[in-house]
């Protein structure tokens, strides 16, 4: 039997601080990067200022929650203390928290002392790039937290993730650490798991496209699927252009994991993404008509 033949029952509700999130309409995850190097936008929202005015724009546009991140993941980016981390984010996040009371907030750190300050003022969902492998006590400490979980793949760290690109079978490996990982969260308690097969991390052009294209047979889980592709290299160096320029081609991009089954979109451009999730479930009522 083929992988996409099976019948899963697909988990499409999430636990966020008491608040039932109904994910069998695709949702958006606006990206708020508090950092000064991020790939995109590093350096442009990282005064509290600016993160409350582009917080404020994004769930204005449809944002459905905000992932805050004090920490940038780009390839080779510097390393920084979880005590340089935490103090980029607390105290924006705070402001949040206080402006926007009812936003659903995910934290981007792959440190359980990040995690922990996080959620103790008021974060919802812990989002961590390297699916418990940079911090032993992850799993366990969002387990006591019980709140929701996206688990990336990635292998390495940002520093060195460029030269551990080699699989003989990227989709079989990330599946297998999806599978491996998922009973481990779950033996630590945590109930809302997401999975994001981590474009980019770790992985070439080829390998990303690869994923993009079998999105659809990670179904097999029955989890929730993030897809994170916004105005990443895999996109923009097809035509030989720059994240700047990659907004067409992240739409696209985004089209077609919504089409292959993707919960959430991890996105920069909230508008955009907004308006690909009602055509494609504008698409999805004309079929089940």
């Amino acid at each position: 039997m083929m992988i996409q033949d099976a019948v899963i029952h697909q988990k499409t509700t999430l636990n966020a601080g008491g608040k039932l999130i109904n994910l069998s309409t695709p949702k958006v995850m606006g990206i708020l990067n508090l950092t000064p190097d991020s790939f995109y936008d590093g350096g442009e929202n990282n005064t509290l200022h600016t993160a409350l005015k582009r917080t404020e724009l994004m769930l204005v546009e449809g944002a459905d929650f905000i992932d805050l991140g004090a920490y940038s993941s780009r390839p080779r980016a510097e390393d920084i203390s979880s005590k340089e981390e935490v103090g980029r984010l607390l105290p924006i996040l705070k402001a949040i928290r206080r402006e926007f009371p009812n936003a659903i907030i995910s934290v981007d750190t792959f440190r359980s002392e990040v995690a922990r300050a996080a959620v103790g003022e008021g974060a919802h969902i812990i989002n961590d790039i390297s699916g418990g492998q940079l911090d032993p006590f992850m799993f366990e400490t969002v387990g006591s937290l019980k709140v929701p979980y996206i688990l990336m793949h990635m292998k390495g760290s940002p520093q060195t993730m460029a030269k551990e690109a080699k699989y003989d079978d990227v989709f079989a490996e990330v599946l297998g650490y999806f599978v491996e990982k998922a009973k481990q969260l779950t033996d630590w308690g945590v109930n809302d798991i997401i999975i994001d097969p981590g474009f980019g991390f770790a992985k070439t052009k080829e390998h990303s496209y690869e994923l993009l294209n079998k999105l659809d047979q990670f179904k097999i889980l029955g989890l929730p699927l993030l897809a994170g592709v916004s105005r990443k290299s895999m996109l923009y160096s097809l035509f030989g252009k720059t994240a700047a320029d990659a907004l067409n081609a992240t739409t696209a991009a985004n089209t077609i994991a919504l089409l292959k089954g993707a919960s959430i979109l991890r996105v920069h451009d909230v508008k955009e993404a907004v308006e690909a999730v009602q055509v494609v479930a504008a698409v999805n009522k004309q079929a089940l008509l």
